[in-house]
């Protein structure tokens, strides 16, 4: 029975607020108060009450981070104040001979000191809130004029549509918005397995996603972001910087934990030669340190330049790039038939890590850098993690390097090759390629997927050779008898492989979803679908029409979804695996559970159980599962050969747990 409307209105504004302020613990504070499940609750019903009442639907209701139909253009928007650029120090002489410049303007020493900000590298917005309401969100564009991306920047879970303290007027934040490192080399493996380019960077891939024409592609992608500042500020007055990024955290927005207040130039140094060192730690890429004078009265008698602020400097970290040789150039077949380039490296250091090979992307890429067998080449490891081939020294070449061309056979299985209007990669479409079939077991098994431990890539490999398995679901029709016949194979490794099979054959639906390995389908995305479909069979039945229209899917990701259900191939296989005894869950909420609202964050491996089941348990009490350690984690879980996180907990003082102290919290011990 529909609700009266008078009665929903009260429901509504009760939800919108209950919403947004578990919204801000989550994403601003980082101190979550209730399961994804339970904020997933009331996010339904209230999306299901603006259904029946759309007229009472508002601008900053949390049902609009997901908006509005896609554009044909940006329109253009006029910024309050210039968003300047800022110069640039590229050592200590640079930025002592800025601090020099300041003193000398001021004729003293700043009186409060200066503020270190980490320089994230993302995209920098600024966002208009009028009476507390977020209406405008821009790019910086050329600093007088951006385009405008609200209904983007809307779909960013960590940018409150209400501020929790509203100014007197319009007031105009600034800040960056990025990728962590995590989240940028998902998206890259993604577009590159399903054939569109990879974006070069995590600027380039926050940028490009805050463009999208269709708010649900850009609310597909896990955008956060960091303010560091206010434009026009709405009649509030602040002394310092510092008191202004303390009243912005106060208001609701996201400000970086690491930035800090420095009182001499020597603590900036300090601060400066921290992060050369510990950058490298983040979750997301920062390429220097952005310095300000503290005492706003003293930034405006320094002023600016027609183009940067005389009171702040961006130092920028050293390059963590290399000069090696290409020896060659190898193609390899991914789970998805997409031929990859690599270049073969003579080995050289980058960012501390020896580095033998370089991805080169796709066809595309080698011609666009005019890559060539013998070249000598910049090379670099884009999110300190891929290394990428930058360019070519051209000046370098001695008329004895080899052109590449890519083949137009599979290498793997020698079948055509193939490459579709639109995309960047070849592909081998032969389903039954053996690099394919490899590289989809690796998946299956992998820690973000099935998590079956000690079942590599060099004993999946032996498995099909001796055609013991044909696909994942063979997997557990395997006995260890079976198993130790493989060459270094014991009893006892055997016993542990047959069991960790074992052990996962009650996942998440989210983690079997991603174990699918359906093209455009990271492990965000498996946890958005399995959260709307609860049961694979009916997101298997799902037309594509429905799937689109689950909040942050949208039409591409939809089809591919559906086409893959849609093979007959792989209705087989699911069917095989369920008949195999997997059997998916997705956990209830729980809110009176045993864990109801801890952060639980696992380190070391576990005896009993995999860290996929131990997370299915967190989750299933009612808890969240961190992957980092902070003062707000509640446990942490030691298992066998801890790493750092056991010493950060420690440090904080956060309850460590055994395993089997871990285990009591469920009333069990198995």
């Amino acid at each position: 029975m529909k609700s009266t409307k008078s009665a929903a209105r009260r429901r509504i504004t009760d939800l919108r607020a209950r919403i947004e302020y578990h919204n801000d613990r989550y994403h601003a504070l980082d101190q979550p108060e209730i399961p994804d499940q339970e904020f997933d609750r009331l996010l339904a019903e209230l999306t299901s009450l603006e259904a029946q009442y759309p007229d009472l639907i508002t601008p900053d209701s949390p049902t609009q981070r997901v908006g509005a139909a896609p554009s044909t253009a940006f329109a253009a928007v006029d910024h309050r104040q210039l968003m300047r650029s800022l110069t640039n120090a590229f050592g200590e002489e640079d930025l002592q001979a800025w601090a020099r410049r300041v003193r000398t303007v001021l004729g003293r020493e700043p009186s409060e000191g200066y503020v270190c900000e980490l320089k994230i590298d993302g995209a920098a917005v600024s966002l208009t809130y009028e009476d507390g309401v977020l209406t405008h969100g821009a790019t910086r564009g050329d600093g007088l004029r951006g385009e405008d991306v609200t209904g983007n920047l809307k779909t960013i879970q960590s940018i409150p549509l209400r501020l929790r303290r509203p100014a007197a007027a319009a007031v105009e934040i600034r800040g960056e918005v990025f990728l962590t490192r995590d989240a940028f080399e998902t998206i890259n493996r993604e577009r590159e397995e399903s054939g569109a380019g990879v974006f070069a960077n995590p600027r380039n891939a926050a940028a490009g996603s805050l463009r999208q024409l269709d708010p649900r592609i850009t609310a597909s992608r896990p955008l956060d972001i960091f303010v560091y500042g206010i434009g026009a500020a709405g009649g509030l007055v602040f002394h310092t910087h510092a008191a202004t990024l303390r009243w912005l955290h106060d208001a609701g927005m996201k400000v970086n934990p690491n930035t800090a207040t420095c009182a001499t130039l020597d603590d900036v140094l300090g601060y400066v030669h921290h992060w050369i060192g510990a950058r490298g730690t983040l979750p997301y890429e920062t390429d220097g340190v952005v310095v300000k004078v503290n005492a706003l009265g003293e930034q405006a008698e320094l002023g600016a330049t027609s183009a940067a602020p005389r009171w702040a400097v961006a130092y920028k970290f050293p390059a963590e790039q290399a000069v090696t040789r290409v020896e060659a150039i190898r193609v390899y077949v991914g789970r998805t038939g997409a031929l990859t380039p690599v270049a073969v490296l003579e080995p050289v250091r980058v960012s501390g890590v020896t580095v033998t090979n370089a991805t080169l992307h796709n066809e595309d890429d080698i011609v666009r850098k005019d890559v060539r067998i013998g070249d000598w080449v910049v090379v670099q490891r884009a999110g300190e993690v891929i290394p990428d081939v930058v360019r070519v020294l051209l000046e370098r070449r001695t008329g004895g390097e080899h052109p590449f061309q890519m083949p137009a056979r599979c290498p793997s299985c020698d079948t055509p090759v193939q490459r579709e209007t639109g995309e960047a990669v070849l592909r081998c479409t032969n389903i039954a390629c053996p690099a394919q079939v490899l590289g989809r077991l690796i998946h299956f098994c992998s820690r973000g997927a099935m998590d079956i431990d000690r079942l590599g890539p060099k004993l999946l490999r032996q498995l099909l050779d001796r055609r013991m398995i044909a696909d994942p679901a063979d997997l557990y029709a395997l006995t260890a008898e079976q198993l130790t016949a493989l060459e270094r194979m014991g009893e006892t490794s055997a016993q542990h492989v047959v069991g960790s099979i074992a052990r996962s054959r009650h996942p998440s639906l989210a983690r079997l979803l991603y174990a699918l390995g359906i093209r455009t389908v990271g492990a965000h995305v498996a946890e958005v679908l399995a959260a709307h479909f609860g049961d694979i069979r009916r997101l298997a039945a799902a037309p594509p029409e429905a799937v689109a229209d689950v909040l942050g899917i949208g039409p591409v990701i939809a089809a591919s979804v559906t086409g893959f259900f849609a093979n007959p191939a792989n209705t087989v296989l699911i069917d095989k695996l369920l008949a195999a005894g997997v059997t998916p869950v997705v956990s209830p909420a729980a809110a009176d559970g045993a864990l109801a609202g801890k952060r639980v964050a696992f380190t070391g491996s576990l005896h009993s159980l995999t860290r996929a089941d131990a997370e299915s348990r967190v989750k299933a009490s009612g808890g969240l599962v961190a992957s980092s350690v902070s003062a707000n984690t509640d446990y942490v879980v030691a298992g066998a050969e801890p790493g750092a996180k056991l010493a950060k907990a420690q440090r904080l003082g956060v309850t460590v747990l055994t395993e089997e102290e871990f285990l009591t919290l469920f009333g069990n011990t198995s």
